[in-house]
């Protein structure tokens, strides 16, 4: 199930009711600080860093014996979360998974359902204003799951087909120069004046945002905790908002038609160079 970015606010109902429904609480000790008046007399299994397979395994261990679990993730659990490794453990162990919105066969094995919750990037966007607006794309930098030659494949994918790019995992001790290698590919395909969110721990304690271009990062400033969204080739920065726009102006507003069209463009492009200042800082 999701927490979402961590503010209670932002915990969607149905995972506060799993919550509280639980017999035993599964999760990455980190992500368990975030809801310690949830757990008093529950069983919590917490673990660290890449220990996500025995989470996982004591989770369905436990629900296979009839207790009612929740397994604990951050932002979304079907997103970079543990909905799918739980489904890889089953289906590698021969178990037979349904849903809890079916009534069970007998064969069933197991009970299963992915609870949503706020992902990342919508916690982040929502700090910018709208800069998801149009398609996006999110893509992680960690390689210690997916080798760095198939991230740089994805990388120069998304970039060359003018997605809005959402990075995860963009900067850690062991690999901080994954996130210069991963802008160098991008600036083949993006003018360096193109709009940069940073935000680090995003709708909970120590927030902080910061608006600049894709040839200014201070990736010194970028961590773990941080998510980057990049915009496309029509993104702009306006006062402290970033905005990529879906295109309403260009088909229905002023000038939407023949050369009053292009002229709508021109002048929101001139808008755009015009407030896409080198640095704009919230927070």
């Amino acid at each position: 199930m999701s927490l979402g970015p961590g503010d209670r606010s932002l915990l969607v109902a149905e995972a506060l009711e799993a919550l509280r429904e639980a017999e035993v609480i599964v999760g990455y000790t980190t992500y368990l600080e975030l809801i310690p008046d949830l757990t008093p007399g529950k069983k919590v299994l917490g673990s660290g860093m890449r220990k996500e397979i025995p989470r996982c395994r004591a989770a369905i261990e436990h629900a296979r014996n009839g207790h009612r679990v929740a397994l604990v993730s951050s932002g979304d659990a079907g997103i970079y979360g543990m909905a799918g490794l739980v489904l890889d453990l089953c289906r590698d162990s021969g178990l037979r998974v349904c849903s809890v919105r079916e009534k069970p066969p007998e064969t069933c094995d197991l009970q299963f359902e992915v609870i949503p919750g706020v992902a990342a990037f919508n916690a982040a966007a929502s700090l910018v204003g709208a800069p998801l607006m149009h398609d996006f794309a999110a893509v992680s930098l960690s390689d210690h799951l997916t080798p760095w030659e198939l991230i740089e494949k994805r990388l120069q994918a998304v970039a060359a087909a003018d997605f809005v790019t959402a990075v995860y995992n963009p900067r850690s001790k062991a690999r901080p120069d994954l996130l210069e290698k991963a802008c160098e590919i991008l600036l083949e395909h993006r003018s360096p004046e193109t709009p940069v969110a940073i935000v680090r721990r995003a709708k909970r304690q120590g927030e902080w945002v910061h608006l600049t271009t894709l040839d200014r990062i201070p990736f010194d400033e970028v961590d773990m905790q941080s998510i980057l969204l990049i915009g496309n080739s029509r993104t702009y920065l306006w006062d402290r908002w970033m905005v990529t726009p879906r295109g309403y102006l260009d088909k229905y507003g002023e000038g939407a038609e023949g050369e009053g069209r292009e002229a709508g463009s021109e002048r929101l492009r001139a808008r755009r160079l015009d407030h896409c200042g080198p640095d704009a800082e919230s927070g």
